[in-house]
């Protein structure tokens, strides 16, 4: 069950939010141009490096450094591969995770951790095997953290992660999008300089900007008949979000939009790209979660059952109407039946930009829907 009426109660909201996930939203601009600074004191800025690296390595515990290797992956295209290291361990703690670099990597490739911890035994480790075996390190970790000994050992550069603006210590959910952004925002700067992506300082100013515009459009203040991100944490209550993706950049956003769901709002959502999500979820829209799913539900007694969940298609995408799209097969397969759907598109401008707006409406509407939600905020 949703409570609506504390979506446009701009105070009640903020006493509910002792997570710091609206705030972190809407630090997100102030991050990006803190940690842009923080990568630029670290020397990011000047390197000049000899030529790209065969492969891009990145280890990091969680849903943010999941989302920064994602997203790096993306914007990366086919300049380089970017693979994730999955740990492994008998629990996720930071004493017990464990990585290891593949059995190929060496002088050629780079290591990238990205953590909010920093505490992780098994990621100094790894940063002692990446300079056994000749690769470049660059972490992106909490200032005086164990890891920063471990990489100065490894002859790697750390960049301190940037903290949110006028606090002390960073008190909001390590998923969150303050994280997300100050794990994200050194590596870009990093794999700039290396010719992997565009993120010059004049790209990152923008994509600041966008984050800045997107919070004042998406606010506590805003009403929700004009506020996107409060409507659509409207529209997915009571509801199983089918989100799916269009556009390089709008994958990783809809598969973070959907980790998200789950870790900060307890709900779960399921993430596909098009067009490979039609088959994929076309049966969910035919099954039980069909929106006339159970005949007998008009006549049900609602008060003491909760409500089943009917499937929400969200259509994300990362580039203007236009060309080839599997957006009005899409439509038509939701139409065809009965299930409702909603669109996000960002404004015109670069990839980044576009990126950024969709990861700040959907991190929005997560933190709406965690707040509101009866039973979980």
């Amino acid at each position: 069950m949703l409570d609506e009426p504390l979506l446009d109660a701009p105070d009640d909201l903020a006493r509910a939010d002792r997570r710091g996930l609206l705030r972190g939203a809407a630090d997100a601009g102030a991050r990006v141009r803190t940690a842009a600074r923080h990568a630029t004191e670290a020397g990011l800025a000047d390197l000049r490096p000899d030529g790209r690296p065969r492969a891009v390595l990145i280890a990091g515990p969680g849903t943010a450094a999941t989302g920064v290797a994602d997203l790096l992956g993306a914007l990366a295209g086919a300049s380089a591969p970017v693979i994730r290291l999955h740990p492994t361990g008998v629990a996720h703690a930071a004493g017990a995770l464990r990585w290891a670099l593949p059995g190929w990597a060496g002088p050629v490739d780079l290591l990238l951790i990205a953590t909010t911890d920093g505490t992780e035994p098994g990621l100094a480790v790894l940063a002692e095997q990446a300079y056994r075996r000749g690769c470049s390190v660059v972490a992106v970790a909490p200032e005086r953290s164990p890891l920063s000994e471990a990489v100065d050992g490894a002859h790697g550069v750390l960049v301190p992660m940037a903290k949110a603006p006028y606090q002390e210590y960073d008190e909001s959910a390590a998923a969150g999008p303050g994280a997300l952004w100050a794990l994200l925002t050194p590596l870009l700067v990093l794999l700039d300089k290396v010719g992997l992506v565009s993120a010059a300082p004049d790209n990152l100013q923008l994509v600041a900007d966008r984050l800045d515009r997107t919070a004042e459009r998406c606010g506590p203040a805003i009403a929700t008949y004009s506020n996107p991100a409060k409507t659509l944490a409207a529209e997915l209550a009571d509801s199983l979000p089918l989100i799916w993706s269009e556009g390089a950049g709008a994958g990783p956003a809809g598969r973070r939009f959907a980790a998200t769901l789950a870790e900060l709002a307890g709900r779960p959502a399921l993430a596909a790209d098009l067009p490979e999500a039609l088959p994929a979820h076309g049966v969910l829209l035919a099954g039980a979660f069909a929106a006339g799913a159970d005949p007998e539900d008009f006549f049900r007694d609602r008060v003491e059952e909760p409500q089943a969940l009917h499937a929400r298609v969200v259509l994300l995408r990362d580039r203007p109407t236009g060309g080839l799209s599997a957006a009005p097969a899409a439509r038509e397969l939701a139409l065809s039946h009965d299930t409702a759907i909603s669109e996000l598109e960002p404004e015109e401008g670069t990839e980044l930009e576009q990126l950024a707006e969709l990861l700040a409406v959907t991190d929005f509407a997560t933190a709406y829907l965690a707040l509101a939600s009866r039973g979980h905020s």
